[in-house]
């Protein structure tokens, strides 16, 4: 018992250790073993926020545009 409670720990703090600086790249959709504790520019942290922005504006024309087209249809 005492042992699979050792082990148990043992994984959990593993897996702390590994997940969470995986966990902020991931975040940050920065590539998975990259530097997570690495600054940041500011026109690198605009560019990814401009990019997803815009992204988000694509994506909600496109879909306001085929509620339209898709209630002309009807």
């Amino acid at each position: 018992m005492q042992k699979s409670f050792k082990i148990l720990v043992l994984g959990l703090i593993l897996g702390f250790i590994l997940g969470f600086p995986l966990g902020i790249n991931f975040g940050r959709d920065e590539p998975l073993w990259s530097n997570p504790f690495k600054e940041r520019s500011i026109t690198q942290k605009m560019s990814n926020k401009l990019k997803r922005k815009t992204g988000e504006i694509v994506d909600s024309a496109r879909e306001s545009i085929h509620d339209v087209t898709r209630d002309a249809d009807n």
